[in-house]
C-alpha cells in the first residue's frame, strides 16, 4: 500500500472519521484474514480497486503501514497485526448495535438475542465486588478456593468446588470447552449426556451470528489478558414446545416445563496460572441452584 513509515510524529491534528469507516474497517479485516485481494473482494462483494483505496486510505490516517505486499502477496506488518483485533471489535460492536441487540446497564454491556422460535438469551457484566453483597455463597466460595490454591485448577483447595465449573481453552478457532462439572448448571440445563456433546465446541458457536458470538467472548479475553477475575449474568428464556419432557428420568434433569421459562445463571471467570500465559484458560463457575 502507501510507503509510509511505521509512526508519523507530524500528525498532530485531531479529524474526524470518514463517513465511510466502517467499510474502510471491513476491507482491512477481510484482507487481513485472507492475505489473498481477489479472495477479500468476492467475500466482500467489492472490488479490488475500492479495497486497495480504502486501506490505503486507513494507512494514510493511521500514518503507518498495515500491509507489506511483495510479488502480489500480502502480509500484515506489526502494526497491522495490531490494529485487526481492535477493528474486528468495533466492527461487531456495530453490527450488534445495529440489530439493536447491545445495551448498557450500571455502565456495563448486556448483550440480547431474541430467538426466531419464542424466547431469548442475554449476557451482563457485573462489578466483581458484587461477590461481597450476593446472598448466593458459592460466589464467595469459588473466589477464596481461587486465592488459596493460587490459581492453580488442580490444587486441593479447588476441590470443594471442582464440581460446579466449566473450563475453557483459547485456540485459533476460538473458546473451547474442555471440561463439565457434573453439577454445573449446563449440565442441570440439558443433562449430563447432551451437555457433554459441548465438550470441544466453540463458545462462539451460539444463534446471533458470528459477531454476536464474539462480543460473548470478550469477557474470557478479558480475563485472559488481566489474569484475574470478572462476574456475568447470564439469562435464557426458553419457548415451551408440545412435547418438550418436563423430566430426564436418564439423566435426573429438570427441563423446561419443571421450571419457570426464564434461566439465570452467575457466572464467575477467573485464570488458571497452572499454565503458560500463551495458554491461560480461563475457568467458568455456574452457580447451581435456581
Amino acid at each position: 500500500m502507501n510507503n509510509l513509515s511505521d509512526s508519523n510524529p507530524s500528525r498532530t491534528e485531531a479529524r474526524g472519521a470518514p463517513a465511510l469507516l466502517f467499510e474502510m474497517m471491513r476491507s482491512f479485516v477481510m484482507l487481513a484474514k485472507t492475505l489473498n485481494l481477489s479472495q477479500a473482494v468476492e467475500e466482500l462483494g467489492s472490488t479490488r480497486q475500492t479495497v486497495r483505496r480504502h486501506v490505503s486510505q486507513l494507512e494514510e490516517a493511521m500514518g503507518c503501514k498495515l500491509f507489506d505486499v511483495k510479488d502480489r502477496r500480502y502480509s500484515l506488518t506489526a502494526k497491522g497485526a495490531d490494529a485487526v483485533g481492535p477493528a474486528q471489535l468495533l466492527l461487531d460492536q456495530g453490527n450488534v448495535w445495529y440489530q439493536g441487540q447491545v445495551t448498557y446497564q450500571g455502565g456495563m454491556p448486556q448483550y440480547k438475542i431474541d430467538f426466531p422460535g419464542g424466547g431469548n438469551f442475554y449476557q451482563q457484566q457485573k462489578p466483581l465486588g458484587l461477590i461481597w453483597t450476593d446472598d448466593r455463597p458459592l460466589l464467595s466460595a469459588v473466589l477464596r478456593a481461587w486465592t488459596l490454591s493460587k490459581g492453580a485448577l488442580e490444587d486441593a483447595h479447588f476441590d470443594v468446588v471442582r464440581r460446579y465449573v466449566m473450563v475453557f481453552r483459547n485456540s485459533p478457532n476460538g473458546w473451547v470447552c474442555t471440561e463439565l462439572g457434573d453439577d454445573s448448571s449446563y449440565v442441570t440445563w440439558f443433562g449430563l449426556a447432551n451437555a457433554r456433546s459441548s465438550i470441544g465446541r466453540v463458545l462462539g458457536e451460539l444463534p446471533g451470528g458470528p459477531e454476536f458470538g464474539r462480543l460473548l467472548s470478550e469477557p474470557f479475553k478479558e480475563v485472559e489478558a488481566v489474569a484475574f477475575g470478572s462476574i456475568t449474568f447470564l439469562r435464557r428464556s426458553l419457548a415451551l414446545r408440545e412435547g418438550f419432557p418436563s423430566r430426564s428420568a436418564t439423566h435426573g434433569c429438570c427441563w423446561a416445563r419443571a421450571f419457570p421459562t426464564a434461566l439465570s445463571r452467575w457466572c464467575l471467570l477467573w485464570t488458571d496460572t497452572t499454565i503458560s500465559r500463551s495458554q491461560v484458560r480461563p475457568t467458568c463457575l455456574w452457580h447451581p441452584s435456581w
